[in-house]
């Protein structure tokens, strides 16, 4: 029994602590920017033509949000790509390959990032246009307002998440918790400056956010130059790419990235449904309104759940670094245990409060029930697949497994997500069910993401793309013991 202790010592109860609880915390911060982004300008009325006050101010930031995150994943999969080698070059004690994989993935990602802020920059009315078309005319001059500002962010959030995935590898989660704190803060302070002091409404929401996003992304960078971490980069050192080594980052990364791209394609997609199928006369869109609401809310409610799964990249990583199939395996359940009690507090605790939740946007009660209705519903299902559809690809993909996550994921998403979304909010069916409709949908996706995945998982076939296939030498043994009492350094 003492024998099994020491053996998977990778990671204490201390160390899985110190590195989970932080994660969790920046992850609800990091979520709450377009939370209290929607909430304070919810309160924004305009007059339309027919002399009717409408509120679409929220809506406009919701439907580029939808946006920035499709193309914001595309660099944060090159970032989780880098962190995965990282992770499993430290489970190997291979110190000079993780830090040459971390400036790698640094330069790459910042390069990424600042193409695509130039890309959406120039390319802002048209891609507004190819999604939301049908949207009021203030609801697109908000829209292109917000998306302006928020695509300059852009290369701030390729720093910090480049930065972030690296200092999680080697367990520094409390700073990267930190800046997510700093980042909040700094974006209600600008929004309450900005939006009601200064007038400046949407625009004053986007510099927030602008704001809130370069300073975190900054303080990052400063940490990861300090020379007495395990992993570090050195800023002004002479840079040139290693060709094998960018060939394993994209290995991981691109599939990565298309999954996590489509994925949020899909959910772009379904939100156009009910932007465009469900205005009013007066131009408020009662359905997108709801649904803006319920997504928030549902976001807190995920949160410790993509926690926990970020959590995994870096302990199943470094578990699958030792070439441990058992050790491995250990952690994986380990993980899923803990995915499955935190979920498990977050949805009782959102499901609890979300009455008083919805309270918090401005919208008449009609729009509340209908998002309450939402969000009763999915957080039923949430309890179960939640764990089963997020933390299991993130446990794949920190074996390497990334291709099959991929196809998985894309299958799911377009067959049950984007089809069942698209039947039950278009007229193809007698009725049209409009919000309740886009969260059906994702329930279903949740359910079919936790068959495709944990079936994978219990297959073992994750062991080829992880090489895993032999148990380590008793020297490998011994050397993982030595970690017993490493719990903030590697």
């Amino acid at each position: 029994m003492t024998k099994s202790k020491q053996r998977y010592s990778l990671f204490t109860g201390k160390a899985l602590l110190l590195l989970i609880a932080p994660i969790v915390i920046e992850q609800i911060f990091s979520t709450s920017l377009g939370l209290f982004d929607s909430m304070m300008v919810s309160s924004i009325a305009d007059v339309n033509d027919a002399g009717e006050i409408v509120k679409n101010a929220s809506t406009a930031i919701s439907n580029v949000d939808q946006i920035n995150n499709l193309i914001i994943q595309l660099f944060s999969a090159f970032a989780t790509g880098g962190a995965i080698i990282t992770s499993q070059y430290l489970g190997a004690k291979n110190l000079d390959d993780a830090n040459k994989s971390a400036k790698q993935v640094l330069v790459l990602v910042g390069l990424v990032s600042v193409g695509l802020a130039g890309l959406c920059l120039a390319l802002n009315w048209p891609l507004l246009k190819l999604f939301y078309g049908g949207a009021p005319e203030n609801t697109f001059d908000y829209m292109q307002q917000y998306f302006y500002l928020t695509a300059a962010s852009f290369p701030f959030i390729g720093i910090f998440n480049a930065s972030a995935a690296l200092l999680r590898a080697q367990r520094k989660s409390f700073f990267t918790m930190s800046s997510a704190v700093l980042s909040c803060a700094l974006n209600v302070g600008f929004n309450a400056l900005f939006i009601y002091a200064l007038n400046l409404r949407v625009i004053g929401a986007g510099l927030a956010t602008l704001i809130c996003r370069s300073v975190p992304a900054i303080f990052m960078l400063c940490l990861l130059c300090k020379k007495n971490y395990a992993v570090h980069v050195k800023i002004f050192e002479k840079f040139r790419f290693d060709k094998a080594m960018i060939k394993k980052i994209l290995h991981l990364a691109i599939p990565s990235g298309i999954e996590a791209c489509l994925f949020q394609l899909g959910k772009l997609m379904t939100s156009v449904f009910i932007n465009i199928e469900f205005y009013t006369q007066n131009g408020t869109n009662v359905q997108a309104n709801a649904n803006s609401v319920a997504s928030n809310i549902n976001n807190i409610a995920s949160v410790v759940g993509g926690g926990v799964g970020t959590s995994a990249l870096t302990v199943v990583g470094q578990a699958v670094g030792t070439g441990d199939v058992k050790q491995t395996k250990y952690y994986m359940k380990k993980m899923f245990i803990i995915s499955y009690l935190a979920n498990a507090v977050t949805v009782a605790l959102i499901m609890g409060t979300a009455q008083w939740l919805v309270l918090l946007y401005d919208y008449p009660d009609s729009t509340r029930q209908i998002a309450l209705n939402c969000l009763y519903m999915c957080l039923a299902f949430q309890f179960v697949t939640y764990p089963l559809s997020f933390t299991t690809p993130a446990i794949l993909k920190a074996t390497s497994d990334v291709k099959y996550v991929m196809f998985a994921a894309i299958g799911s998403m377009i067959l049950m997500r984007v089809g069942v979304c698209f039947i039950l909010t278009t007229d193809i069916l007698p009725f049209r069910m409009g919000a309740m409709g886009f969260w059906i949908a994702m329930c279903a996706d949740w359910v079919a993401r936790s068959v495709l995945f944990i079936s994978r998982l219990l297959s073992g076939r994750w062991k080829k793309s992880s090489g895993l296939l032999r148990e380590p030498c008793p020297e490998t043994v011994t050397e993982i013991e030595e970690t017993e009492n490493e719990t903030t350094d590697v």
